[in-house]
């Protein structure tokens, strides 16, 4: 190299070190953080009845759904922090995204937290009921995809996401803990076409918990702030045309050494409106026990039981009544590694109203389908058994 281009060099680099140096020292001082996680789960999977014929499988996001996010953080002093999250749900024996058209499908929001007034966040998230009360029922516990109650028709699953959402989360007072969430229908004229409301409360005491949370959700089939909503199972797909729907659940669980005892309720309720496919209010009541156990360091069990029974209404005289069993078996490798185990079986009786797919509703033999992993292969009959044996590395 030249003396010429060997000074130039020299005078490039002495006037990037101050810039080198500044950067660092912002980034030393804002103390930002940004950390990668996900989960990849798969399993081996036989199903008893999908439409009338069993199956032999392989099916993924069974322990946990399999995804991938990014979670950031920014220290601006005082105890208060930037936030956000972006986190993307993904197949992962084909690695085809959840959700065609969303990139980041199963949350995207940013915000400011603060150690003393909470946290308020802004973008598509789960709801504050989710979020307290799923934490304590059976999905919190037991699989989604098989120990979810019927359908998940109460939405204690991951399947209810809001778009265009608003919420404040409290901070933790003497074991007391307060969410809310507002989501924007975007329609002109009218803010409240379209949009939805959460709220929820939990409360944490020694080895006892217990959470209360509630849903409102408004113009289902067209609402921009609704993400994603399991209607579309034969539990509930009749009220698929509903105008609003209510959810309320609660969930409480005691923990004593490596036994946990837990019990859930909920209440689903589906309204009419104009251009609905049905007249009179549905009624949907879910009760479930649940409980695990620590056999070893590396191998917990867990069980569940729920009752589920829809109201008369819209013609159905014998409402259809649900009896699922949901077992567990994990076995940890490691720290990031899981074995795991699953069954899970269903009965279905008495009849119910669900979508033609012709504009229209009938009435007929309520067929069972377990949890939220068959809503779109449920059994030809009253009955569904469900086993499953996989993996899950979570980084």
């Amino acid at each position: 190299m030249n003396p010429s281009k060997r000074a130039r060099h020299r005078a490039a680099l002495v006037c990037c070190l101050p810039l080198a140096g500044a950067l660092l020292s912002a980034g030393a001082s804002a103390q930002s953080s940004v950390t990668l996680y996900g989960v990849v789960d798969n399993a081996f999977t036989y199903v008893s009845n999908q439409r009338g014929h069993a199956n032999f499988y392989m099916s993924q996001g069974n322990l946990q759904a399999s995804k991938f996010g990014l979670l950031g953080a920014e220290d601006l002093g005082a105890g208060t922090r930037a936030i956000f999250r972006l986190e993307s749900g993904f197949n992962s024996l084909t690695g085809a995204q959840s959700s065609a058209g969303f990139i980041f499908n199963r949350q995207a929001y940013v915000g400011l937290s603060n150690d003393r007034y909470g946290t308020f966040t802004l973008g598509r998230q789960y709801t504050p009921y989710f979020q307290m009360v799923g934490a304590l029922g059976p999905t919190g516990v037991l699989t989604g995809a098989t120990g979810a109650h019927p359908g998940d028709i109460d939405a204690l699953d991951t399947t209810l996401r809001m778009n265009n959402s608003v919420t404040y989360l409290s901070p933790v007072i003497a074991g007391l803990q307060f969410s809310a969430q507002y989501g924007l229908g975007g329609v002109p004229g009218s803010a409240a076409n379209g949009s939805h409301f959460s709220a929820a409360l939990r409360y944490d005491y020694k080895p006892f918990a217990v959470a209360a949370g509630y849903v409102k959700l408004k113009d289902i089939a067209t609402s921009g702030a609704l993400g994603t909503y399991a209607i579309n199972s034969p539990v509930n797909s009749g009220y698929a045309s509903a105008r609003s729907a209510q959810l309320f659940a609660a969930a409480a669980r005691y923990t004593a050494q490596d036994l946990m005892v837990g019990i859930n309720y909920s209440n689903v309720q589906y309204a009419p409106g104009h251009g609905s496919l049905f007249a009179d209010e549905g009624v949907f009541n879910t009760y479930g026990v649940i409980s695990t156990y620590r056999i070893a360091p590396a191998v917990i069990v867990g069980a569940g039981y729920s009752y589920t029974r829809a109201s008369k209404a819209n013609g159905v005289s014998d409402p259809a009544r649900y009896h699922q069993i949901s077992l567990e078996q994990t076995y940890n490798l490691s720290t990031r590694t899981t074995l795991y185990a699953i069954e899970a079986y269903q009965l279905a009786r008495g009849k119910t109203l669900v979508s033609s797919g012709s504009g229209a509703t009938g009435i007929i033999d309520a067929v069972a389908v377990v949890g939220d992993s068959q809503n779109t292969t449920p059994s030809s009959g009253p009955s569904q058994f469900v086993g499953m044996v996989g993996v899950r590395h979570a980084f």
